[in-house]
């Protein structure tokens, strides 16, 4: 595939946390497409046990592309990895950050025909769907499928917007339209894509959602479904009683940082 003369500058984000097993793919993925459609790599890894970092540094080496690999100051879950790297992105004078889990559940394959054919630019958000139609999903439960249409569909009615997926592993984001001292307060944990998503419809982002291949296989799943629902539950019914400025406000989180950093354990410019 070309890369148009006028390729904004992407930062693909990779949250990791004991992907070490999973994460050779997801490098191995990014090895198909034009090292030219991306101007960074970031992986922020939340301070794995296990030797995802190293796994994270050997890969890159494979690649013709910038890549950092990143040690979280602190383990501040995956909402705090996502400020994390908005923050970066803005830093390095980004346009667009694309968040691709280290899990390779989702497959960036799929949004690069949408980056290269510019369609994916002309929105502020394009949101990965694994339940919109032409998505496919490998070893996900229908109970669990059907679990998420109905969420799906409580907070499409709350917040007076169709969704169709509400946090899946791959999106992409227009950095301008991010405002790091609002997204602050929200969520560290698993439902930050929640109350991100609801934030971006209350500020009139443009929002767009396509299809993706979804995997579930040897993956480690972080989610504890009941506590998780009941989060999802309570996020979705505080937006119902509260106005924007109020919600959006909200201290969402439990353990408050005041900056989300980390140290660069390896840096790789683009060959000559």
């Amino acid at each position: 595939m070309s890369v148009p003369d006028s390729q904004p500058k992407i930062m693909i984000f990779i949250p990791t946390y004991r992907c070490a097993s999973e994460l050779s793919r997801v490098f191995d993925k990014l090895a198909e497409i034009d090292p030219a459609l991306i101007r960074l790599i970031a992986v922020i890894d939340n301070q794995s046990p296990d030797n995802t970092r190293e796994t994270a540094i050997e890969c890159a080496t494979k690649l013709d592309i910038p890549v950092v690999v990143m040690r979280n100051d602190d383990n501040y879950g995956l909402g705090g990895s996502h400020k994390h790297a908005f923050s970066l992105g803005k830093q390095y004078g980004m346009d667009y950050l694309v968040v691709l889990h280290g899990d390779d559940q989702a497959d960036i394959r799929d949004l690069v025909p949408h980056m290269v054919s510019g369609a994916a630019f002309k929105h502020d958000c394009y949101l990965g769907s694994r339940f919109a139609k032409g998505s496919t999903r490998l070893g996900y439960s229908a109970l669990r499928t059907f679990g998420n249409r109905v969420y799906n569909l409580i907070f499409s009615i709350v917040n007076d917007f169709w969704i169709t997926d509400l946090g899946s592993g791959l999106n992409m984001y227009r950095l301008s339209a991010i405002d790091i001292d609002d997204i602050k307060t929200f969520p560290d944990n698993l439902t930050f894509n929640y109350v991100m998503l609801m934030y971006s419809i209350w500020k009139k982002h443009d929002i767009k959602f396509f299809p993706i291949s979804w995997r579930e296989e040897d993956q480690q799943s972080n989610v504890r479904l009941f506590r998780q629902a009941s989060r999802v539950l309570y996020i979705v019914g505080l937006r119902l009683f509260s106005t924007g400025k109020t919600y959006f406000s909200k201290e969402f989180r439990e353990t408050p940082h005041e900056v989300y950093a980390g140290e660069a354990v390896f840096e790789q410019e683009r060959r000559a």
